[in-house]
C-alpha cells in the first residue's frame, strides 16, 4: 500500500476505535437505564436483556422532583452564558481593536487566570461569599453564599479570561479597514462595537455559546461548594442526592443522568452549524 493510503486507513481506524471508546458509556448507560432493576439485581449488569421499559426513566423524573432543578440550571445557566459573552466580547474588542500602550499586557493579565486551579481559592472565596451581604430579595441568605447570582458570579469569572482569548483572536483577524470606514462616517466606539463588529463575530459568538453552556450547565464543583441548600442547586448536583437516596437503584441513577444530558444536546443540535462555522473560520484567517 502507498504510504498516503496507509496513512488514511490508519487515521480512519483510529477515529472509529476513538468513537467506539466515547460512545460505549453512553450506551451501556442507556442499556441500565432501559432495563428494570429487578432483573438487573438478578442477572447483574453485563448480560442479556430479558426486558427494556421506560419506568425508569419515568420514576426517576416524578420521584427527583427533577423539573425543579431544571429550572434552577436555567437560572443559573443563561445569564452566566449571555453575561460572560457580553463583557468578553466588550473587553476583547478593547484590547484587539483599540491602539493603546497595555492591551497586550492587560490581555495577558486578565487570560492568566485561566491557569489558576480552582481548588486553590476556595477557601478565600467561602470567606468572601460569607462577607458580602445581599438584599433579601436577591439572596433568602442575605449573603451572596447559598445564592444564584453568587454561584452565576463565579461561572462568569472562571470562563471570561478562555471567552475574551478567543474573541480577541478572531477580532484581529476582521479588516480593519471597517473600523476606519466607520469612523470616517462619525461612528462612536459603541456603534463600531454593537453595529459592526459583534454582528461579525456571530460564528466565534455561536461557538463560544455552546462550549459555555455545556461547562456551566454540567458545573459540579462550585454548585456543591458554594450552594448549601438542596432546592437551589443546580441538576448535576442534584444528581448527587439522587444517588445519596436511591443508593441501591443504579438503573433511576442511569436514567436521570440521561435525562440532564438532554438540554446540552438540544443547544449544540440547535447551534451545530454556527459552532462548526466558527471553529473553521478561526482556523482559517489569520
Amino acid at each position: 500500500m502507498k504510504p498516503s493510503r496507509l496513512g488514511s486507513v490508519a487515521a480512519q481506524a483510529f477515529m472509529l476505535v476513538m468513537l467506539a471508546l466515547w460512545v460505549t458509556p453512553v450506551l451501556f448507560a442507556l442499556y441500565i437505564a432501559l432495563r428494570p432493576i429487578a432483573e438487573t439485581n438478578e442477572h447483574g449488569y453485563v448480560s442479556l436483556p430479558r426486558s427494556l421499559t421506560l419506568a425508569n426513566f419515568q420514576a426517576a423524573w416524578n420521584q427527583s422532583d427533577m423539573w425543579h432543578f431544571f429550572l434552577n440550571s436555567l437560572i443559573i445557566t443563561v445569564p452566566a452564558v449571555l453575561l460572560t459573552l457580553l463583557l468578553a466580547a466588550s473587553f476583547a474588542y478593547v484590547v484587539s481593536r483599540l491602539l493603546f500602550r497595555f492591551n497586550i499586557p492587560l490581555l495577558i493579565l486578565f487570560t492568566a487566570g485561566n491557569l489558576l486551579p480552582q481548588q486553590v481559592i476556595i477557601t478565600p472565596l467561602f470567606r468572601l461569599y460569607l462577607a458580602i451581604p445581599l438584599p433579601h430579595w436577591v439572596s433568602e441568605s442575605g449573603l451572596m453564599y447559598n445564592s444564584y447570582l453568587g454561584l452565576i458570579a463565579i461561572n462568569v469569572a472562571f470562563q471570561l479570561g478562555f471567552c475574551v482569548f478567543v474573541l480577541s483572536n478572531y477580532m484581529r483577524t476582521l479588516p480593519k479597514e471597517l473600523d476606519e470606514a466607520a469612523v470616517v462616517d462619525g461612528a462612536t466606539v459603541w456603534t463600531r462595537f454593537w453595529r459592526l463588529t459583534l454582528p461579525l463575530c456571530r460564528p466565534a459568538l455561536a461557538a463560544l455559546a455552546t462550549l459555555l453552556t455545556t461547562w456551566i450547565y454540567n458545573d459540579f464543583f462550585w454548585a456543591i461548594t458554594l450552594i448549601s441548600t438542596g432546592d437551589k442547586r443546580p441538576v448535576t448536583s442534584a444528581l448527587a442526592n439522587l444517588q445519596g437516596q436511591f443508593v441501591a437503584n443504579q438503573n433511576m441513577i442511569a436514567a436521570a443522568a440521561l435525562i440532564a444530558a438532554i438540554p446540552t444536546l438540544i443547544v449544540y443540535v440547535a447551534l451545530q452549524k454556527q459552532f462548526i462555522a466558527g471553529l473553521a473560520l478561526g482556523s482559517t484567517k489569520g
